[in-house]
């Protein structure tokens, strides 16, 4: 597998590294390449097509002995998304998730499992998405809010699947439950949606069965855990990113998030700096932290 890595230096300088698996320790910084190669969309416009990508990138691998380790907290967003989208009840559990929610519209997430036609909804514009060891948002007008962990599809600017990553898409599961038009309220609100900490190549890595665990760590404890396989899943990546093409074109990189399974119980709720980790095999870790949207972080008034 191929994982490519987004960071800062000490002088703000952006770096983008490749490496053969989810190894920090292990990355060919490709400004030694090129000091052109700055991003993941640089290296993509130098070579679009994934496969012969890999090819390329495998060379530079062998041929360049030079590595660097990376701290956690320096890495950024792994690309620069115009656009972040979400698919929901594509697993069974989500559905029975959603239908123990949701008062009196039972129906209408069976049927959306069962359907043909994934739901696909908004989450983020591309510059709204965070990325690893940054805070997410908690409504101040809900009581009952989580992570959910999904395996995440990044899309290039023509529209093909470039690479995967992870993705956590907080939800308010009060909001939604109490009216499912209240879908967007409950999803899209101030960093509501974090990525990374890496892009696993696509063509060399196999999406369909890998282990997704997750972890939330209050005041030093383990809180919460749970793992699922994504061959649980019931739709493809293929698949959902066609839909989310229909009508749409897609003029810039694009995360499109799969949807999750890993529902915490209906007694627990995320609290302020709660430390949430997720991990997906050969991706890497994903951790973010739990902040209350006010006006003392998001600039927003108190209402």
């Amino acid at each position: 597998m191929l994982n490519l890595w987004s960071w800062r230096d000490v002088e703000d300088t952006a770096h983008v590294g490749v490496s053969e698996g989810p190894y920090l320790d292990r990355i060919l910084d490709l400004k030694i390449v090129d000091p052109g190669f700055d991003s993941v969309a640089a290296v993509w416009a130098y070579e679009p097509n994934t496969r012969a990508l890999a090819e390329v990138l495998e060379t530079w691998l062998t041929e360049v002995p030079d590595r660097v380790t990376l701290k956690p907290e320096s890495l950024t967003v792994p690309v620069p998304l115009l656009e972040c989208w979400a698919a929901g009840v594509t697993y069974q559990m989500s559905r029975d998730a959603r239908l123990e929610e949701t008062q009196g519209a039972e129906q209408f997430y069976r049927l959306v499992y069962e359907a043909e036609r994934p739901e696909i909804f908004f989450k983020a514009p591309g510059p709204r998405v965070v990325g690893p060891e940054d805070s997410v948002g908690l409504r101040r007008d809900s009581h009952w809010q989580i992570p959910e962990p999904e395996l995440t599809v990044i899309v290039d600017p023509r529209g093909e699947i470039f690479g995967f990553t992870v993705g956590n898409d907080m939800s308010s599961r009060d909001i939604e439950g109490e009216n499912p038009l209240y879908l967007p309220q409950a999803k899209i609100f101030h960093h509501s949606a974090a990525i990374g900490p890496s892009i696993v190549l696509a063509g060399t890595w196999d999406p369909s069965v890998q282990e997704i665990t997750m972890v939330i760590h209050r005041a030093g404890q383990i809180v919460f855990k749970g793992a699922v396989n994504t061959a649980l899943m019931r739709r493809t990546s293929e698949l959902l990113v066609q839909y989310l093409r229909r009508d749409w074109p897609i003029e810039g990189w694009t995360a499109l998030m799969t949807g999750t399974t890993i529902v915490p119980p209906p007694e627990f709720s995320l609290e302020e700096n709660d430390a949430i980790m997720i991990d997906i095999t050969g991706i890497g870790r994903l951790v973010n932290y739990a902040r209350r949207i006010g006006p003392s972080w998001a600039n927003v008034p108190n209402l």
